[in-house]
């Protein structure tokens, strides 16, 4: 199946512009569309506080203060967007079936961006988030949450910074659960072009499941040849043992199952999904 439709959520921040070099790098690959959307903050979310014990001019003046923010902070996306599509030479239209070059379009919406962009991407065959800010939570992601928990499809995580190349050297990250093999599925269009394809796999790593070996029986089906990197645990840290493994193969996209352990025991505990959040320097493709 080839990628037709990109769906990137845009917030504001210093990691937009990274992800739009992203977003560009694939569609051009895959001839795709990029649907830029930018959700803005309903200021009569902040209505409920009036239950907290604040004046019903408090909650006015507050609702004004984040209409105010909500304009200036749509108005900065949509011109980081027509400032990078110019420079570009990227072809602005609604998606057209049947083209045979790279285009985007922008959309900027009111409401909870965590719902609507889960909607979204329903209907988009790879959703490109920006990667957390260095200094923010990685896991607190709205955007990238509910594209994994409610939406059903891939989603990636764009790298901080731009990449020359994405999907020649592709890694698997496998472990043997459904989650890993969703990560196969949607990451099939890519190994069937890539000029290598490896299997990442390791023993503190897998699960009840098939092993490397099954799987590649599997993609030798689909007209794939991998072949297996059997990786350690760097410092106890299976995530950090799997990035060193990715970055040795020269990877420049590992597709992966998120959250095979709950997303609450990853917070508290760490894990393998979150290690990648908030390290990852290539660009990730995630499914659940």
């Amino acid at each position: 199946m080839a990628i037709r439709k990109l769906l990137l959520p845009l917030t504001g921040t210093a990691a937009g512009e990274a992800a739009l070099a992203t977003a560009l790098t694939i569609a051009r690959a895959w001839n795709a569309h990029v649907t830029a959307l930018h959700v803005r903050v309903d200021s009569r979310d902040v209505a409920p506080l009036a239950g907290e014990g604040l004046s019903g001019a408090m909650i006015e003046e507050m609702m004004s203060a984040t209409e105010k923010e909500s304009n200036e902070r749509a108005h900065a996306v949509r011109a980081m967007f027509e400032r990078f599509v110019a420079k570009h030479n990227v072809v602005v239209q609604e998606a057209h079936p049947g083209a045979d070059y790279a285009s985007a379009s922008f959309a900027a919406v009111t409401g909870r961006e965590e719902d609507i962009v889960a909607q979204q991407a329903r209907l988009a065959d790879l959703t490109v988030v920006p990667h957390p800010d260095s200094g923010d939570e990685a896991s607190s992601s709205d955007a990238l949450h509910a594209v994994l928990f409610d939406s059903g499809r891939p989603v990636l995580i764009s790298p901080q910074i731009e990449q020359p190349r994405i999907g020649t050297r592709v890694g698997i990250a496998w472990n043997g659960t459904a989650e890993s093999a969703s990560s196969v599925q949607a990451a099939l269009p890519w190994m069937q072009r890539a000029e290598a394809v490896a299997i990442l796999s390791a023993e503190g790593y897998q699960r009840r499941g098939p092993g490397a070996p099954e799987l590649m029986s599997y993609l030798a089906l689909h007209g794939v040849h991998a072949h297996p990197i059997s990786f350690r645990s760097i410092g106890g840290s299976v995530g950090a043992g799997l990035l060193a493994a990715a970055t040795d193969f020269g990877c420049d996209l590992m597709s992966m199952g998120a959250y095979s352990h709950s997303r609450l025991r990853q917070l508290i505990l760490g894990g393998v999904t979150r290690h990648v959040l908030e390290h990852a320097k290539l660009p990730v493709m995630m499914n659940r």
